[in-house]
């Protein structure tokens, strides 16, 4: 059975009436909950919200419900391929196609990236010493743009079909006419409103740590995780637009039938380019900051000043620089020949030597100090040798002659969850467990902590280690079925064993955050860990109002140094002026905007569209003749000096 929608139709078959119920119940669960507690109020403070704090929390909540979502995609695969010729429910064929490419999908743009950009929000500002980023209304902006984007990638499912693609979304099967058009549709449209609201805060993160930094926080001052984020910034500003361009050209080969990526008058491997050389930073954008956090936290709980600081931050900066330099690895196979071939194979394998100075400085940071160990530094250390194997077959990767073999094998799907699950979602996990108290003021259970990192590790090992044999012995990545005499049946089974177990440990740090909410003790003191860098100089949690008069920085670790010296850190004498920016809605109404628009030409329905591209320059023509009216100008002008308490 199937009802006509717009310019498809919805089948109303068993997995689809499943997800309208589950949506159903789960709205109908979150407006019991906000009716009940009487937080409508709250909700409504925190929608129209330009505090970073907030914002960073809110990027954190919507990035797990994601995480969620993408993790219920990655155990159906799993169920899938758990054995040969396996029919688990409707997942087969079309549909498996959908439910990969939504996991691929949301995994990367609504998981990895949300996840980083909230700790950033979070973290960020404190440690700089600012008082909130350079642009508060842009901030929530970016943060409604990611969510409208997330949601309408997501609501595919329910609206005749997701996209099918693949996450890289390849041409010419993400054309009209090969596969489901309106599903890639959501596709492109759900990246370029995400993209733009990424872009924005790409820019406030750069001009927040170029301009807002605390007096005597020089460059080289900063601590290693703002070092990560600002590079990671600015691969954003440089890689992000290249994705968008290919978007709006496969947009208009969707829906205005032009021919950019057809295989008959266009060049299909067009869309590679314009894909790769935003994929491959975008896998250094979700790794290098979680660099930063692991460097910082491994400092920390040795004790120690993190070991080659310069070396660090320009291998950071090498790592960037290199992975704009690299793209066409993904494209060995294609037929460009030995010469471009060897050029990228030697660019790739040079990104070892950057990876390879932080592993080792990472060790020596711990060797000789006084460790402890916490969640947040078992996730640290665990990370290392995960990412050492991801980075050790991302070589094997780079050689031209083995890739043949490897290319489009399960082999590749291993190393790169080694490198994006065993980086970036082992690190979001370490700073959560780290800042925890920075956002609600306690720390989370440490014993569940402990059996959650070593059900997760488990669980990813036994996971993603098997998929490099898998693809060693034949099997191709996007199938949904092998056969009996393949051999693989063994190796399958304990990868989704393992991914089970991963999915206990997430549900295992759910109930964390909720235990610990109602146990643990709360305003705690705002140095719980005994820091050394600026955050953990503010209460725990941070207050809306802070930095009053601005903390002077005379070193590297401005806190440990005052500790060892006996004393407190050095404040200006007055409060300087700042603004301050009010509430606002605008940013809600914005992104109301950009879906409604995107909606239409989803469906191809211009009557849909056009209201919603007015009502966006309509709200951004309002938000500029009335910016004034929205801020505030605190604090004077003031000389630095006096040795004050904070």
């Amino acid at each position: 059975m199937s009802i006509p929608f717009f310019n498809t139709e919805i089948k109303l078959v068993s997995d689809v009436i499943f997800g309208y119920i589950s949506v159903l119940l789960l709205g109908a669960g979150a407006l019991w909950f906000v009716t009940y507690k009487l937080k409508w109020n709250v909700l409504w403070e925190w929608m129209r919200t330009t505090d970073h704090m907030k914002i960073g929390i809110m990027y954190l909540l919507a990035g797990f419900a994601f995480f969620l979502r993408g993790g219920l995609d990655a155990l159906f695969v799993r169920m899938q391929l758990a054995f040969p010729n396996w029919d688990f429910w409707v997942f087969q064929g079309e549909k498996y196609n959908q439910m990969m490419t939504t996991h691929g999908t949301t995994m990367i743009f609504f998981v990895a990236m949300p996840l980083l950009i909230g700790l950033m929000n979070v973290a960020v500002p404190l440690q700089i010493g600012a008082r909130d980023l350079a642009f508060p209304f842009v901030n929530s902006l970016s943060f409604w743009l990611f969510l409208t984007g997330g949601a309408l990638v997501n609501i595919s499912y329910l609206l005749g079909g997701s996209p099918e693609a693949g996450w890289t979304s390849y041409t010419p099967l993400a054309v009209g006419g090969y596969s489901n058009n309106t599903g890639n549709n959501f596709y492109a449209l759900g990246l370029q409103v995400s993209g733009i609201g990424t872009i924005l805060t790409a820019v406030n993160f750069i001009v927040t740590i170029v301009k807002k930094r605390a007096p005597g926080m020089t460059y080289f001052r900063m601590p290693l995780f703002t070092w990560g984020s600002f590079i990671t910034v600015i691969l954003i500003l440089f890689a992000f637009p290249a994705l968008a361009a290919g978007i709006l050209l496969l947009m208009f080969d969707n829906i205005f039938a032009t021919g950019f990526f057809t295989g008959e008058s266009g060049a299909p491997l067009l869309w590679q380019h314009f894909f790769w050389i935003f994929a491959h930073p975008e896998v250094y954008i979700i790794v290098l900051p979680v660099f930063g956090l692991f460097s910082d936290i491994i400092s920390h709980f040795s004790k120690k000043p993190v070991f080659g600081y310069y070396s660090m931050v320009i291998a950071l900066i090498l790592i960037a620089f290199l992975g704009f330099m690299v793209w066409v690895h993904h494209m060995f196979t294609v037929g460009y020949g030995p010469t471009v071939n060897a050029i990228f194979a030697i660019s790739t394998m040079l990104i070892a030597v950057p990876t390879g100075i932080k592993i080792f400085n990472w060790l020596f940071t711990m060797r000789g100090g006084r460790l402890r160990f916490p969640t947040a530094m078992l996730f640290s250390i665990g990370f290392i040798p995960t990412f050492v194997m991801g980075g050790v077959t991302g070589v094997m990767v780079a050689m031209v002659a083995a890739d043949y073999q490897y290319h489009d094998s399960y082999f590749v799907v291993g190393h790169f969850h080694y490198v994006m699950v065993g980086g970036t979602i082992m690190g979001v996990f370490a700073g959560i467990y780290y800042w925890m108290p920075k956002m609600f003021g306690f720390l989370l259970n440490e014993t569940l902590g402990k059996i959650h990192f070593w059900t997760f590790l488990i669980g990813f090992h036994l996971t993603f280690f098997p998929m490099h044999f898998m693809g060693l012995n034949g099997m191709p990545r996007r199938v949904y079925s092998y056969l009996p005499e393949d051999g693989l049946f063994g190796l399958n089974f304990i990868s989704t064993i393992g991914a089970f177990i991963m999915g206990g440990s997430v549900l295992l740090f759910l109930f964390n955050l909720m235990y610990s909410y109602k146990t643990q003790e709360r305003r705690i003191s705002g140095d719980p860990w005994q820091g050394r860098t600026l955050e953990w100089t503010l209460p725990s949690p941070a207050p809306s109002e802070r930095w009053e008069r601005l903390p002077i920085i005379k070193n590297r670790e401005p806190l440990w140094k005052a500790k060892q010296a006996g004393e407190n850190l050095m404040y200006a004498e007055k409060e300087e002026k700042h603004m301050e920016e009010h509430s606002s809605v605008i940013p809600v109404l914005l992104a109301g905007a950009f879906f409604t628009a995107s909606f239409g030409f989803i469906f191809e329905v211009f009557w849909i569209a056009v209201p919603g591209i007015i009502g966006i320059f309509a709200l951004l023509a309002y938000r500029s003749v009335t910016f004034d009216k929205n801020i505030e100008w605190s604090g004077e002008n003031g000389q630095e000096g006096g040795n004050h308490h904070g």
